[in-house]
């Protein structure tokens, strides 16, 4: 399987998202932690490791970080808001140090809209120059974009803007937000979008991309918004395929195992020929409603089918449907002898997706203190922005 793992190693950003979920703590990684953290992928067979935050450009090591794991033979990816990476000489030190793959986020092409859901202005200019110097140095570039409320409408122009001006970017991610915690959380009438705000002009750009050959994948939408394209749907796909992902966060949940897909489901969904590959609805901040939920009815095995037989993941081993659903079946009938967890959000993951063996980053009396001061500083930010500071609960930092 194509395990990959992501490595939080900053949660400090340059810039100010009013909808980001992984916002500021105190705690911080030097090379020795995160190089404990990199031998463990290894151990566990994983292909690669993705480096994100916070902003992971903003972390001195970054580039030793990444070479060790290059060294130790993983697939190395970043996730960046492309700031630092439009000096072309951090962008060269990147491709050197062994990056191959840069996911750069930008939210929308609109220069207004795109400043608002930064919290800072001027940064479209830099995120497309992060493009090409990435281009450059040899670095594959993809394109992530968050879904909010502020582009929902506007997804498909985005994609006109990069197929025209960025040729050579020939893969695109799309995040559904995730209103359950950091400044999401405590936002969500100014950024959470409804399902059926995004559901056109996602279509249109997803069509668009199809058409001109490039690939895409979708996180955290449910398939009965993204029928005709379901094989794209990431969750759909690791469940197909039994995948699992690890995330070592930089917060008081420390380290996550994700081998269970399960959201929120509607009534309606029980007769939904779908049901049993998609991962429903992410949402543990009560924010979408489970009504826009309904059920689609196609042949479940010819979307398992695209993604089994893409040429593209040679990882993938069952390439017959004959054992694909005898595979699938064996781990449905685990999946229903473990006990139920009980509905509702989870402060903490369950235990059977906590994997507390490896100590993730440290709280220093440093670290405090700029923690601290960060949090004075952003706080000036949300005042001036209109948004609300995220509750520190998520954090174990209660009255700090």
């Amino acid at each position: 399987m194509a395990n990959i793992g992501y490595i939080q190693v900053v949660r400090h950003c340059n810039h100010f998202c009013g909808f980001c979920s992984n916002p500021t703590t105190p705690y911080t990684h030097n090379f020795d932690s995160m190089r404990v953290l990199v031998d463990d992928f290894v151990r566990r067979g994983y292909f690669g490791v993705i480096l994100t935050g916070g902003e992971p450009t903003l972390h001195p090591e970054l580039p030793d970080i990444a070479r060790y794991a290059t060294d130790q033979g993983l697939h190395v990816r970043m996730i960046t808001n492309g700031w630092r990476l439009a000096d072309r000489k951090f962008a060269k030190a990147l491709g050197e140090a062994g990056l191959r793959l840069v996911h750069v986020s930008v939210y929308s092409i609109k220069p207004d809209v795109e400043a608002r859901l930064r919290g800072l202005p001027d940064t479209l200019g830099r995120a497309y120059a992060a493009v090409d110097n990435a281009n450059e140095f040899g670095i594959e570039v993809n394109i992530n974009c968050v879904i909010n409320k502020l582009n929902a409408d506007h997804l498909d122009l985005n994609i006109r803007h990069w197929i025209k001006y960025h040729p050579h970017i020939r893969h695109f991610v799309w995040n559904n937000l995730d209103p359950s915690m950091g400044r999401a959380e405590v936002n969500q009438d100014q950024f959470t979008p409804r399902l059926a705000d995004f559901e056109l002009s996602l279509y249109r750009a997803l069509r668009m991309l199809h058409k001109t050959g490039r690939t895409f994948r979708v996180e955290k939408v449910p398939l009965c918004y993204m029928t005709d394209f379901a094989w794209a749907s990431t969750e759909t796909r690791k469940i197909v395929k039994g995948e699992e992902r690890i995330v070592h966060f930089l917060d008081a949940k420390q380290t996550v195992r994700q081998t269970d897909w399960e959201h929120i489901y509607s009534d309606s969904c029980e007769v939904c020929s779908l049901r049993e590959i998609c991962g429903g609805l992410f949402d543990r901040g009560d924010a979408y409603d489970p009504a826009e939920l309904h059920p689609v009815f196609i042949d479940r095995d010819s979307v398992v089918e695209q993604i089994i037989r893409d040429p593209s993941d040679p990882s993938y081993k069952l390439r017959s449907l004959a054992q694909w659903r005898a595979d699938f079946e064996r781990r449905l009938d685990e999946a229903r002898a473990r006990p139920r967890r009980p509905p509702g959000p989870r402060e903490e993951p369950p235990p059977e997706m906590r994997d507390g063996l490896i100590p993730v980053g440290q709280i220093t009396d440093r670290g405090q203190r700029l923690f601290q001061a960060k949090r004075r500083s952003e706080s000036r930010k949300a005042e001036r922005l209109g948004v609300e500071m995220e509750s520190l609960k998520h954090q174990g930092q209660e009255g700090s």
